[in-house]
């Protein structure tokens, strides 16, 4: 019941009663203070008046007093400006590293409280606030969505902004990763990330102005240039077709030149993948793309429009891939170009993110905007996640708010943070008889 105590105390929740320390001094809670979710105490910078003496520090919080001795935070000086122990049960006294003694208060949890979160708990229902949904007003739901929008774009920016870190500020090479783990468009997203730090983009821009020779390294460093990974079934027509001993030859060639590595090609998922996301087709996409050099860094960032980054991300597969979706397997001729809906994904989960970085890591909120701005006119995804929102009455109209719903179940539905939430909230503080 920690956490239902953690939720008194940041929302005020407190019995009607006056508080009283467990001596007997009077209890006012001016300020509950800041929720810590990382090392320290759980609440920061909280006012609390006991007695006639007004104390500002922390809070922490325990289901019983003692835990603050399993926890040995008897012996952490971090917790020495703890100004109040908040309990649900007091079975001993409290003293910090330096000795000093300190107040408690044991908190009560009222009962429709412990109903509701016990409801919460067990249930397997999705979501588990359903029953509130269409009682919340639309101002709360549009105020919620909205924080979840930003909190998503701030996290996916944060990857980013790391990304950029660990090479050393090269916008240009976190780009080009970032594009190639999206090309996986989730299944294959972790292999095209490892498959992009094994491009090394100053020694292929040597060769920028030849399409076969680009993708002959990305084809080779992706794992995919040796005969073992194409089906027995398939190994004479590949190499009588001519395509991929020529290929090889040529990556064979480029790789000693530049002291090449390929990945594992075992990192590539192909059950149940269907053929036009197969790696090899991805692949070419992403090589006739580097080839046009029209969707570089610098283009994205000077784009100022969704029909203008369409443009820039209107790629196709090279020849051979228009009639193939793997080495010696022919298929009905297709042209296998990148799709509006790909590339919306594209723009949701590579440009808005890096747009968002780039505004924060050099202070300039227009970058942040636009990248806002750029979810407004995508139209929103139809998934199992947004279809159950919208069965219970919430609109979603756009990639803004998919993105928002996406944040929600991840991050609270999933975590089961639903304390955490302003649905859940709403959930919380019904009481059984207004059903």
């Amino acid at each position: 019941m920690e956490k239902l105590l953690y939720y008194i105390w940041n929302y005020k929740l407190f019995p009607l009663k006056p508080l009283q320390t467990t001596d007997g001094m009077n209890v006012e809670v001016l300020d509950s203070g800041t929720l810590n979710r990382n090392a320290g105490p759980d609440f920061f910078n909280a006012k609390i008046k006991i007695g006639q003496t007004v104390w500002v520090g922390n809070v922490e919080i325990h289901s019983k007093a003692s835990d603050w001795y399993q926890h040995r935070h008897h012996e952490d000086v971090h917790y020495n400006n703890v100004v109040l122990h908040v309990v649900g049960h007091a079975d001993r006294t409290i003293t910090t590293q330096d000795g000093r003694q300190l107040p408690q208060i044991e908190l009560q949890i009222p009962d429709h409280l412990k109903e509701n979160y016990q409801e919460l708990c067990h249930t397997t229902d999705y979501p588990r606030c359903h029953k509130v949904i269409g009682q919340i007003d639309t101002f709360t739901i549009h105020s919620w969505l909205n924080a979840l929008l930003y909190e998503r774009l701030e996290q996916r920016a944060q990857t980013v902004i790391q990304r950029v870190k660990d090479l050393q500020g090269d916008w240009e090479r976190a780009y080009f990763i970032t594009l190639a783990r999206n090309f996986g468009f989730g299944i294959n997203g972790d292999a095209f990330e490892t498959w992009a730090k094994h491009i090394p983009l100053q020694s292929v821009g040597h060769h920028r102005d030849n399409l076969f020779q680009i993708e002959a390294i990305f084809m080779g460093q992706a794992g995919l240039l040796n005969l073992d990974t194409i089906p027995l079934k398939y190994h004479k027509e590949a190499i009588d077709d001519g395509y991929f001993p020529k290929l090889k030859q040529e990556y064979d060639y480029l790789a000693h030149k530049f002291s090449l590595k390929a990945m594992d090609a075992d990192a590539w998922r192909f059950l149940r993948l269907r053929p036009q996301n197969f790696p090899h087709v991805r692949i070419s996409q992403i090589a006739q793309l580097y080839f046009s050099q029209t969707a570089g860094f610098s283009q994205i960032l000077e784009a100022g429009s969704i029909e203008e980054l369409h443009r820039l991300l209107d790629t196709h597969v090279t020849p051979y891939w228009e009639s193939h979706y793997t080495f010696g397997c022919p298929s009905i001729r297709n042209a296998k170009s990148l799709t509006s809906t790909s590339r919306n994904l594209i723009i949701i989960n590579t440009i808005v993110p890096l747009l968002y970085a780039y505004g924060i890591t050099h202070g300039n909120e227009h970058y942040q905007e636009r990248a806002l701005q750029l979810l407004d006119p995508i139209k929103a995804e139809n998934n199992y996640i947004t279809r159950q929102w919208e069965s219970l009455g919430i609109k979603v109209n756009s990639a803004a708010d998919t993105q928002a719903l996406i944040q929600l179940k991840k991050e609270y539905c999933d975590r089961k943070y639903c304390l955490h939430c302003r649905f859940g909230y709403e959930f919380m503080k019904r009481t059984h008889q207004t059903e």
